[in-house]
């Protein structure tokens, strides 16, 4: 018998080349228990067949949290906008009630039988009172006469040519302007000095 590779014909012969792989030396476990320690196609498509559902079973849990989380999300909010149409509200809730004793005075005022004078004077008292009302909610009046002009709170309706004034003072406030605290509500409407000569 001829050699092939160091094994004789009758040992290659034996064996299905295409599909077998000889015993290495040591190894002592007949080749039917080797071949049995493969795996069937069958229980390759179970064991896919399970893995599919476990991630199918995982991506509908991670979907229904997802859910969860958007209508959390939304709800909340919604309940962020309800506060602050309630704080707005509020808010000028408390405005409209410090507000009313000055419309009170006003419907007393215009039911009293009184001179031109007396009218005059309950008028002013009425002024001061909304004026006090004002300042307590943080409006204040913007300081125009006799002030240097300031874009920032004047409005300039009308430059007017003296010498009896420094150029851009404010000589005339033709409408009052207000600050609510630190920002601006309306710029004062006045008329201001051109003078070169100063």
């Amino acid at each position: 018998m001829g050699k092939a590779n160091g094994k004789s014909q009758a040992e290659v012969e034996g064996l299905d080349i295409d599909h077998e792989l000889p015993a290495g030396e040591g190894d002592e476990r007949p080749a039917e228990a080797a071949r049995g320690e493969a795996t069937s196609p069958v229980s390759d498509s179970t064991a896919l067949g399970a893995e599919l559902q476990k991630v199918k079973t995982e991506r509908d849990s991670l979907l229904d949290r997802l859910a969860r989380v958007q209508a959390e999300f939304e709800n909340a909010r919604r309940r962020a906008g309800k506060e602050q149409q309630d704080f707005r509200d509020y808010a000028a809730f408390d405005t409209i009630k410090s507000l009313l004793p000055v419309l009170d005075s006003f419907e007393r005022a215009l039911q009293v039988k009184a001179g031109a004078g007396d009218f005059r004077s309950g008028v002013e008292l009425i002024y001061k009172q909304l004026q006090d009302v004002l300042a307590k909610m943080g409006v204040r009046p913007i300081p125009t006469k006799g002030e240097p002009f300031d874009p920032h709170y004047h409005e300039a309706i009308e430059m007017v040519e003296t010498t009896e004034a420094r150029d851009h003072e404010v000589l005339e406030e033709l409408q009052r302007g207000y600050k609510f605290k630190d920002r601006l509500l309306r710029p004062a409407m006045v008329k201001v000095a051109k003078n070169s000569g100063k």
